[in-house]
C-alpha cells in the first residue's frame, strides 16, 4: 500500500513563493507516477502538475512558468514549487500516486493513492 503525506501549505501573501512536499512510503517510489491536484471551495479537484517515475514532467498550461514539479528518489519525495502566488491559488493541495503508466494521468479517477491534503491560502 502506497502512503502519501503532503506538507508545506500555509498562509502567504500575493507574490510569495511556496514549496509543497509529498512524502511517499510503501510501494516502489521509483516506479510511481505522482500528480499534484488542488481543490478550491465549491470547485472540483483539478490537476496542476505531474511527474512520472522516469522524471517526465507535466504542468498544466495555466501554471506553466509559475509551477515546477520535481522528485527526489533518495528522499522518496515529490515537490511542487509555486511562485508568484495569487489569491486564485488558494486551495487544498493534494498529491496522488499510481504505479502504472501511461503518463501523464490528468484526472482524479486515474490515481489510486491520495494524501490528506495541505491548505494553501493566499491573501493580503
Amino acid at each position: 500500500q502506497v502512503h502519501l503525506v503532503e506538507s508545506g501549505g500555509r498562509a502567504v501573501h500575493p507574490g510569495d513563493s511556496l514549496r509543497l512536499s509529498c512524502s511517499v512510503s510503501g510501494g516502489t517510489f521509483s516506479k510511481i507516477n505522482i500528480g499534484w491536484f488542488r481543490q478550491a471551495p465549491d470547485r472540483e479537484r483539478k490537476l496542476v502538475a505531474a511527474i512520472g517515475w522516469s522524471g517526465s514532467r507535466y504542468v498544466v498550461d495555466s501554471e506553466e512558468g509559475r509551477f515546477t514539479i520535481s522528485r527526489d528518489n533518495a528522499e522518496t519525495t515529490v515537490y511542487l514549487q509555486m511562485n508568484n502566488l495569487t489569491p486564485d491559488d488558494t486551495a487544498v493541495y493534494y498529491c496522488a500516486g499510481r504505479e502504472t503508466d501511461p503518463f501523464p494521468q490528468l484526472f482524479t479517477h486515474e490515481y489510486a493513492f491520495w494524501g490528506q491534503g495541505t491548505q494553501v491560502t493566499v491573501s493580503s
